[in-house]
């Protein structure tokens, strides 16, 4: 079975539950938008989402070394040649959508809707006692979730409930997408108990 040729589709595959290809095991595609270029690895699948030359990916990454294109050599030798930096290397998780759930949106400045501001359209914003949750479409347009939990308020099923709400407030009953550092692990935590199932892990190279 051939790769999809953009990266929205390949996400489309995953987020229907669709197997992915294991050969080709590496794909480069277009980079979806102006805001990132994306590295993103999935179990025996690799994507290049940047606008590069093909032939120069696979001249760095060697055949059929799935770790090679998110260890440190290819990410510092793709973000030279685009002129980005690496954001993060991040857990991505998904969860497919619940019954919608009713939270007022509200309009606050908290430095995590501020961040999530410069990578992702569309948000919505939602505070509850203890934290905050932001909603929107970010990478290929998908649906992303962030949480962020008071100091005051941690180790009370905050995160876990606001991951959870978030199933059920994306428009349309579309499958939502979180991006979790791995050292996070109260957040790692609080997605999984909240029905999220991991699938992969990426890098965001920004400019």
């Amino acid at each position: 079975m051939s790769a999809p040729a953009t990266l929205a589709a390949i996400l489309a595959r995953v987020e229907a539950g669709e197997r992915l290809p294991t050969e080709p095991w590496l794909a480069v595609v277009p980079q979806p938008g102006p805001r990132a270029a994306a590295v993103v690895a999935f179990p025996g699948f690799i994507v290049v989402a940047a606008d590069v030359d093909p032939v120069w990916v696979r001249d760095l990454v060697p055949d059929g070394d799935l770790s090679a294109a998110l260890n440190p050599p290819f990410l510092t030798a793709l973000c030279e040649k685009l002129g980005h930096r690496v954001n993060n290397i991040d857990m991505v998780l998904t969860a497919s959508p619940v019954s919608p759930v009713s939270l007022p949106a509200v309009d606050v400045d908290h430095p995590r809707v501020r961040r999530a501001r410069r990578y992702r359209d569309d948000i919505t914003v939602y505070e509850v006692s203890g934290g905050v949750l932001i909603l929107g479409r970010g990478l290929a347009g998908r649906w992303e979730a962030a949480i962020e939990v008071d100091e005051d308020a941690r180790n009370a099923g905050v995160g876990r409930s606001l991951a959870a709400a978030a199933r059920g407030l994306v428009p349309d009953g579309r499958p939502v997408w979180a991006q979790v550092a791995p050292d996070n692990a109260a957040s790692v935590r609080a997605f999984l108990a909240a029905g999220y199932r991991p699938v992969g892990a990426e890098a965001l190279l920004v400019p």
